[in-house]
């Protein structure tokens, strides 16, 4: 897997180690095993663990639990059994199997399992599942994610330094061969979306463009083919709008172009991934209040998923041909920064009047847009980027907002984020919209005020896109600074990576 940092090898490390093994019963450490909510166990659960269901029951009143879905009872050193804990996961009842999550599963049981304890858990359940070795390898997926931790740059130790190492987790089941298999897949997702995290993570003073380059290159040794466009090579090719951007910072701006290519037929044409790579946000000239500037490190979580995304792509070795393209550049208000009232000449030939230096992100991805459309003449692209503070006003944190000139690319989209629990939005694009972008000096101006925003940028987006199939997503609340949930606990949540490999595998691999 890509490392975070060469200097240390723990720097990318699991915070949980998982086996899998026949279904008996274990001698030592917590027991997890699940329950409907008539607290019934699974027939080798009954099986094996004689007692445990009085055992059960007896607890339940006290406790409160009925077995309803997320509810959990913890039985320490329990009678008759060798384990120093019972966990005892409740699934509701028929209803409630429809929705059963087993990645939101796998994260939830880890959430009661400490660092550097043993658990074994009975996957085995009262009632049918379709398929459990894909079941397993989800769940294993939902583990790996709760598991994450960013703590490279703590140099203190935690009180209990049993906690800061690995859990160790034996998944139980009746072919484990079968659900080692299936999990070797989930495993190259979950090291895309921990790639994502750790990047969006990093601080800015480490990831800057040029460091973000190198590390998006290491993917080389998974077979996927880098370029690195620097800002000479930029220059040629006309990329001014981009290289406006980064001009007032120290660090040189570049694009990174990555290349799978994992279909049977080399002239398959390829869905591409287009990501904002601003590594950090002043807002330059325009710059942005004080409080609250630090999440700016995250600015580039866009760049990080199209990364992650090629890491899970190449490491699952997807029969499909692959393009990630990111924009990587700093935003900073020094004396050769661009400044509002500049008109700069974008790759496709359309002029742009800037207004506000804060919208920068949408000047990278046009012309990073038209590179890719003309160059590789993608049968669809999809770009990511935490563009703007308006989509959060329309839709929280809940869902990232989805713009599209292509609706069965956008139904895809829709269709893979209610598959994936990276839920997605569709928001209007209209040419009502374009009056409130154009401007009286050039062809467009980078934004067209308060109102609509999330709606105005994209909008501005379009019309770079040249009329290939394309989706923008506006990940601004999902990505950095979400709510907790049972597979992210951390700032930086890898948003997107799960939801475009779920898109590739159900819609693009021949």
């Amino acid at each position: 897997m890509v490392r975070a940092r060469d200097d240390d090898e723990e720097d990318m490390r699991d915070f949980v180690k998982i086996a899998f093994a026949p279904i008996a019963a274990p001698e030592a450490g917590a027991l997890v095993v699940f329950v409907g909510e008539d607290l019934e166990l699974s027939e080798a659960a009954a099986a094996l663990l004689p007692g445990a269901k009085a055992l059960i029951k007896a607890a339940a009143e006290p406790g409160k639990f009925k077995g309803k879905p997320s509810m959990s009872l913890d039985i320490l050193a329990p009678h008759g059994l060798s384990v120093s804990r019972l966990v005892v996961i409740g699934l509701g009842g028929e209803k409630d199997r429809a929705e059963l999550d087993f990645v939101t599963l796998g994260g939830l049981v880890m959430g009661k399992i400490p660092g550097g304890s043993e658990a074994t858990i009975l996957f085995d359940f009262p009632f049918e599942i379709a398929n459990l070795p894909a079941a397993a390898a989800d769940f294993t997926l939902g583990v790996r994610l709760r598991a994450y931790r960013f703590e490279i740059y703590k140099t203190k130790k935690p009180d209990d330094e049993e906690k800061d190492k690995p859990a160790a987790i034996t998944i139980a089941i009746k072919d484990p061969a079968a659900a080692k298999r299936e999990a070797k897949a989930r495993d190259a997702v979950a090291d895309g979306v921990v790639l994502a995290r750790n990047l969006v993570n990093e601080p800015p003073n480490v990831l800057n463009p040029e460091e973000f380059a190198r590390r998006a290159a290491e993917l080389e040794e998974l077979g996927v083919e880098v370029e690195i466009l620097d800002e000479k090579a930029l220059g040629k090719l006309g990329m001014r709008a981009l290289l406006a951007v980064g001009q007032g910072s120290h660090y040189e701006s570049s694009v990174v172009i990555m290349r799978w290519h994992g279909a049977k037929s080399s002239k398959a044409k390829p869905i591409a991934f287009i990501g904002k790579g601003v590594c950090f946000d002043t807002g330059g000239i325009s710059i942005k209040p004080a409080g609250g500037m630090e999440d700016m490190k995250g600015d580039m979580a866009g760049a990080a998923c199209v990364v992650g995304l090629m890491h899970a792509l190449a490491a699952r070795k997807a029969k499909v041909n692959a393009v990630g393209a990111i924009g990587l550049v700093e935003n900073m208000p020094d004396g050769r920064a661009q400044r509002p009232g500049d008109i700069v000449k974008s790759l496709s030939g359309q002029t742009i009047e800037i207004i506000n230096t804060d919208a920068e992100g949408r000047l990278v991805l046009a012309d990073l847009l038209w590179h890719v459309a003309s160059k590789y003449k993608p049968q669809g692209m999809i770009d990511l980027a935490t563009l703007t503070g308006a989509i959060l006003v329309a839709l929280a944190q809940e869902y990232s907002g989805l713009f599209s000139n292509d609706d069965d690319l956008a139904a895809k989209l829709e269709a893979a984020g209610k598959a994936t629990g990276e839920k997605v939005w569709r928001m209007p694009l209209a040419k009502a919209y374009d009056k409130m972008i154009d401007s009286k000096f050039a062809d467009v101006k980078n934004t067209g005020g308060r109102h609509g925003g999330s709606i105005t940028a994209a909008q501005f987006l379009q019309r770079f896109v040249d009329g290939t199939p394309w989706a923008h997503l506006d990940i601004a609340g999902s990505a950095m600074g979400s709510p907790a949930s049972e597979t992210s606990q951390g700032w930086a949540s890898g948003w997107g990576v799960r939801l475009l490999d779920r898109l590739v595998a159900d819609n693009y691999e021949k």
